[in-house]
Parts: C-alpha cells; structure tokens; sequence
C-alpha cells in the first residue's frame, strides 16, 4: 500500500473528538472523590461534635473554603494537563493562591497572639491524625483521579501526577474538616496544607508509572 492510499484509508469514517469528555471525566472523579472523602471521615473518625456553636461553624467555614479553593484552581489545571500538550498552556501560579492566602491569615492570626500561645496554635492537640488522615483518606479519590485522566492523553506525566495528587489531597482536607476540631489557622496552614503537599509529591512520583499510555 502506498502512502497516499495508507493515509486515505486511516481517515475514512474519522469521528470528531469530543472535547467535553474530558471534563465530563473528572467532574465525574470530583463528585467521586468528594463523596467518598466525606464518607470516609465520617464513618472512621466522625462528625465534629462542637457544630452547635458559631465559632466552630465559621472556622469549619474557614477550613473548607480553603480546601475547596485549592481542588478548584487545581482542577482547572489537570483538566487542561490531561490533554497531550497542555502542560505548555499552563501557568500554575493560581494554584498556589489558596496556599498564600492560609499562610498569610496564619501570619496574621500568629501576630494578634502572644508568644506563649505559638506553640499551641501550631501544633494543636491532632497534628498527628492530620498527617495521618488526609494522605489516606486521599488515596480513593486520587486512584478515581487518575482514572479520569487517564481517559485523556497526558503528555507531562510528572506534572499531571501532581496535580491529580493536589486535587486528591484538597478533596480528603475537605472531608478531614469536618472531623478535626483544632481551628488555628496557624495549624491549618501547617498540618492542612502540608499534608496536601505531601499528596502532591506522591502524585508526581506515582504520575509517570500511573498514567503511561
């Protein structure tokens, strides 16, 4: 077979791509990912106790706007990582707004403090089942994920890993507020967006092996 005849015969009956699949895919992962974060948490550790009081229901507040600000601004990335080429369309600086935004409210929240209250603001008394909590409560949303975009054709495999892990771990902190009752914004700048980090870097470890097509 010639080329010309090869080249005829490979677009005969070529079906348009439809560009919305791979949103429909991870709005999909999203409402996923979400439910069973918040099921998770529910189910394991519990629904904060405290929800009466308005002081609780405006840091829980706080906590989530947060967290979901940080899967939205990821998501818009992965949405367009996911396609071959798009990681040269993205500037990811609007991915790390949300984490400016808690350590500058942290800042300031440290600075009205005296000093001898530091120590506690930081720490709280559940930084250990923080660090514990989101990265597992974040594996089942970050196994849909991944699912979602591979569905697509990532190109930068690193970079996509991560940000599937950035979503996942915005996904499980969401979840993961709604058990924790330590409030300082301090210790959510810390133990939140650290944890969320650490999600992060293990999907752009896992990213290359994961999604390889």
């Amino acid at each position: 077979m010639k080329t010309d005849e090869l080249i005829t015969a490979l677009s005969v009956n070529v079906e348009p791509v439809n560009r919305r699949l791979v949103n429909r895919s991870l709005g999909i992962a999203l409402a996923t990912g979400i439910a069973v974060a918040i099921g998770m948490t529910l189910v394991a550790l519990g629904l904060r106790v405290d929800l009466a009081t308005p002081r609780a229901v405006i840091f829980l507040f706080l906590k989530l706007v947060f967290a979901i600000g940080t899967v939205g601004a990821a998501a818009v990335y992965l949405a367009r990582l996911a396609r071959p080429g798009g990681e040269q369309r993205i500037s990811p600086g609007l991915a790390a707004l949300p984490f400016v935004a808690i350590l500058l409210l942290a800042a300031v929240s440290l600075g009205q403090a005296p000093s001898s209250h530091w120590d506690m603001m930081v720490m709280g008394d559940q930084w250990l089942e923080c660090l514990i909590s989101i990265p597992i409560i974040a594996i089942v949303p970050f196994a849909v994920v991944i699912w979602a975009v591979r569905q697509a054709a990532p190109t930068n495999l690193v970079r996509a890993g991560a940000f599937s892990g950035l979503v996942a771990g915005g996904m499980s902190a969401m979840g993961y507020a709604l058990h924790c009752t330590d409030d300082s914004l301090p210790f959510v700048a810390l133990w939140y967006g650290g944890t969320i980090v650490l999600c992060t870097l293990a999907g752009a470890m896992l990213g290359p092996r994961l999604l390889r097509w």
